[in-house]
């Protein structure tokens, strides 16, 4: 398990908590707008921090925190993710997952082992262009199992997506929207520039929508979802 940075606390990350967030190192896709552009390598660093160093933390916290986010990078690349979430659990943490959603049968699994208790899915544009503008080998059906699987999960749930000119339109949120349709809760989020994994496509043209073009999208997932919020 590779830890490559830690929040410790936040009042954002986990809806109605106090968390403290961990990144894992290591992704299988490379969003431009990426801002963990470090944690993209699956590779040690000198700021990665152990396992036994977290888990004294944790301890230390308990009487602070409300609970723990797994974040990344993507989680679900590790196989001993399931090992770290019982220890957190063990702990008495209530975990959040961050997920791109590529890897639909390890969210099973954890859902299954009752090793996660909130699940927030990256959906990055109309998953049916995931091969075109994400990644070339990316799946389409694994977006539309994960979106499956997290929707019959009986937990609390949420869909998001970050709104960056050249991946994300009015046809790509009603392709979300669509393939979403019934979701708790979706998310349109604003682009952060400051730092990210490729910024040469962020010097032209403007990558980042206005309030008006966030709440347009908003009100075409709408009637698709039971709640859509812009943030």
């Amino acid at each position: 398990m590779i830890i490559g940075g830690v929040q410790k606390n936040s009042m954002i990350d986990y809806p109605g908590k106090i968390c403290c967030v961990l990144f894992l190192s290591g992704c299988n896709f490379k969003c431009p707008y990426c801002h963990n552009p470090q944690l993209v390598k699956c590779a040690p660093c000198e700021s990665c921090i152990s396992e036994a160093g977290i888990y004294d933390f944790l301890k230390e916290r308990r009487s602070f925190l409300d609970g723990v986010v797994i974040s990344g990078g993507e989680p679900t690349l590790h196989e001993d993710l399931p090992d770290l979430c019982r220890r957190l659990k063990h702990l008495g943490y209530p975990v959040k997952l961050d997920t791109n959603g590529s890897r639909p049968h390890a969210l099973e699994f954890l859902i299954q082992q009752n090793l996660v208790d909130y699940i927030a899915m990256d959906i990055k544009t109309d998953p049916e262009h995931y091969g075109s503008l994400i990644k070339s080998n990316a799946s389409t059906e694994d977006v539309f199992n994960s979106v499956g699987i997290i929707m019959e999960s009986g937990l609390p749930y949420e869909f998001k997506t970050t709104c960056m000119r050249s991946l994300v339109d009015a046809r790509a949120v009603d392709g979300i929207a669509r393939t979403i349709s019934g979701a708790k809760l979706y998310a349109l989020q604003k682009l952060r520039t400051e730092t990210v994994l490729d910024p040469e496509q962020f010097t032209v043209p403007e990558q980042r929508y206005h309030e008006n073009d966030l709440l347009y999208f908003k009100s075409i997932a709408d009637p698709w979802v039971e709640s859509c919020i812009v943030r």
